[in-house]
């Protein structure tokens, strides 16, 4: 995809390919580049409270070339985890030895790149859903896991992802104890998981959660199933702590 037109209005991710200048609009995020200099864009970034992001993006060739796409909820407003907390709106009960497919809504962010010399360098990352991007603590005070919090919907099908906002999660889950169980929530690490797009749509590699019996003790097991898909995977960012120290005056 290319673009020089100032006014058009993004409704897709995808790669573009910008001459002169281009225009992203997306949910309460407004985006800017423009060429500045023969080898310099100026990147800028205005969210719904006019707070703004400026920078200048040198480059060697003669266009510009950045991919927006779908990233792991796991930068905003910082990165304090891996693990991300879905608390289902409506809990799914399971009968003895009996299984279920769902489709559940997943919270992302959204990553722009520069991509260059067949690399993919983090430009900037946002939310377009900063109202809910929360934490929570699962367990207890003194051994809990922070997590990444979405109060999820169960959904019908990938098609149900909320454009720049979500991404659609797929869960089989399977109950092999000896009683009905009721699940109303799902937690796990996941920096396993992959996210792809597809027009203005996101979805997520799936999970498999098993209810079983350990000796004594009754556990779930979750882990993340890669997806078969021709939908068109994402790079992956997560921000790392910002390294205080300076070397020539750069920081």
């Amino acid at each position: 995809m290319s673009s020089d037109n100032s006014e058009s209005t993004l409704s897709d991710y995808g790669i573009y390919k910008i001459s002169e200048k281009h225009e992203f609009t997306l949910p309460d995020i407004e985006i800017k580049i423009e060429r500045i200099g023969e080898h310099v864009f100026s990147y800028i970034r205005k969210d719904a409270e006019d707070n703004i992001l400026k920078k200048i993006i040198p480059i060697t060739s003669s266009d510009l070339t950045i991919e927006l796409c779908p990233i792991r909820p796991l930068n905003y407003p910082a990165h304090r985890t891996n693990h991300v907390y879905l608390d289902f709106e409506s809990p799914i009960f399971l009968s003895k030895d009996s299984a279920a497919t769902v489709f559940v809504r997943c919270p992302i962010e959204v990553g722009i790149f520069l991509v260059h010399d067949g690399h993919k360098d983090s430009l900037d990352w946002f939310t377009c859903d900063p109202l809910n991007s929360r934490f929570c603590l699962y367990g207890t005070p003194e051994s809990g896991t922070l997590c990444k919090y979405m109060n999820s919907e169960i959904v019908e099908s990938y098609d149900d992802s909320i454009p720049f906002q979500n991404a659609v999660l797929k869960i089989d889950i399977k109950n092999e104890l000896s009683r009905g169980v009721t699940v109303s929530k799902i937690v796990f690490p996941i920096t396993g998981n992959s996210i792809y797009y597809k027009n203005s749509k996101a979805i997520v590699d799936s999970l498999t959660a098993t209810f079983k019996k350990k000796l004594t003790l009754e556990i779930i097991d979750v882990d993340s199933i890669m997806i078969q898909t021709d939908w068109i995977k994402s790079p992956t960012y997560e921000q790392s702590e910002s390294i205080k120290h300076m070397d020539m005056g750069v920081d």
